[in-house]
């Protein structure tokens, strides 16, 4: 086996580390894990941040956590894998965004943070230490890296897009009816 390579050790930290974050966050999303709300929770929730549907979007979201997570912690299909989270990820930074950047006033930074690493890691591939390298790096191919993170972006986008869309349209509608009558101009003088 020879000796320990750093750089593939680090990797398998930082695979394991953010890939067990993500994959917790998503088993709340999902089964009501670690106090989460399970897919009935989660569904409503996301409703009330404006993405429709709201159960195939919590399915999707807590798959992309859990699913990309535990696929990131085991380096199996990597790159799948990482452009899994980020695309979730992309979604919770557009929850967040209103709020600015840093977390303790609600901002994007955390779900940024986990977004770029994840997707760190599935462009720069799992290291040594993974079932991508056990299995011959069959599911890590530079083919396998382009279409993940071509196709999640694509799908992040729409998505991003489709929910700005809809709270615009919302907001729209909410607003207060325009007076349309004419104003009548300055009340004129009595002698």
């Amino acid at each position: 086996m020879g000796h320990l390579n750093r750089r593939d050790l680090g990797l398998l930290v930082l695979r394991v580390g953010t890939g067990a974050v993500l994959a917790a966050h998503g088993t709340q999303k999902l089964f009501g894990w670690f106090g989460g709300g399970g897919i009935e929770g989660t569904t409503k929730a996301m409703e009330a941040m404006g993405f429709h549907p709201g159960r195939e979007s919590a399915v999707a979201a807590g798959l992309g956590e859990a699913g990309g997570g535990a696929l990131l912690a085991l380096g199996l299909a990597t790159p799948a894998a990482g452009a899994a989270a980020a695309g979730a990820m992309t979604g919770a930074v557009a929850v967040h965004a209103p709020a600015g950047f840093f977390a303790q006033s609600g901002g994007y930074e955390y779900p940024a943070f986990l977004g770029f690493v994840a997707a760190a890691i599935g462009v720069t591939g799992a290291g040594r230490y993974s079932l991508d390298h056990a299995t011959g790096h069959v599911l890590d191919r530079p083919w396998v890296v382009a279409t993940a993170f071509v196709g999640t972006a694509i799908a992040a986008a729409a998505v991003v897009n489709r929910r700005a869309d809809d709270r615009a349209a919302a907001a729209a509608d909410s607003a207060p009816e325009p007076d349309l009558e004419p104003d009548p101009g300055p009340e004129p003088e009595s002698a």
